[in-house]
């Protein structure tokens, strides 16, 4: 079983504390939205969970598989999609695909030309990624989260940039690919987190 566990957390920025004894476990097999306006903090909560940021006080324990991960091994069971994350635009696509393959594999053994075919970006995998829209951008960092091999997958504003076809892609590409896995996503968009069964307002923890 995958854990995370968040003991009286809190963060502060200089003089302003963003995050204050927040308290709250997150558990496998279970998806978890949270939600506040923008500029709340959901993004920091997102990334001291995922273990890049520390938090300025309090504790967060993980475990898999019921043994504790130290939080420098955690990266290695997390998959991250956020607006501040970039692809390495030089690329193309399916060398960014097989760029990322070799720090995390993809789930159910899938090869590149799998993925490309998921992101239904086919037609473009020869074309360097800083030629593709914003909306083809999200499609392939949101791809590249979901289809990694980890039991914790982390998905911050995933709709950003996309249209209907492409919200509706994102939908069915996570039901397909989200059971036995820890889901978080944050967002202040219904659309993007309709699925989750539990909440957690960041504007609780101020």
């Amino acid at each position: 079983m995958e854990m995370i566990k968040l003991d009286k957390v809190r963060k502060r920025f200089e003089l302003e504390w963003v995050i204050k004894d927040l308290t709250y476990t997150f558990e496998n097999n279970k998806a978890y939205a949270i939600l506040g306006p923008n500029g709340s903090g959901k993004s920091t909560l997102m990334q001291i969970v995922s273990g890049a940021v520390s938090p300025s006080a309090g504790s967060i324990v993980y475990s898999f598989n019921n043994k504790p991960i130290p939080v420098e091994e955690v990266f290695r069971q997390v998959s991250y999609s956020g607006p501040y994350i970039q692809l390495v635009e030089e690329m193309t696509l399916l060398e960014q695909i097989r760029f990322h393959q070799q720090f995390k594999p993809f789930r159910q053994n899938l090869q590149p030309n799998d993925i490309l075919a998921l992101t239904g970006l086919a037609a473009h995998a020869n074309k360097q990624i800083l030629n593709f829209s914003s909306g083809m951008k999200q499609r392939v960092k949101l791809a590249l989260s979901i289809l990694s091999d980890t039991p914790i997958l982390l998905l911050d504003e995933p709709a950003t940039n996309l249209d209907e076809v492409g919200l509706n892609w994102y939908l069915n590409l996570l039901a397909q690919h989200r059971s036995n896995r820890l889901v978080i996503v944050s967002s202040n968009r219904p659309e993007e987190y309709g699925f989750c069964e539990e909440r957690l307002s960041i504007l609780d923890y101020k």
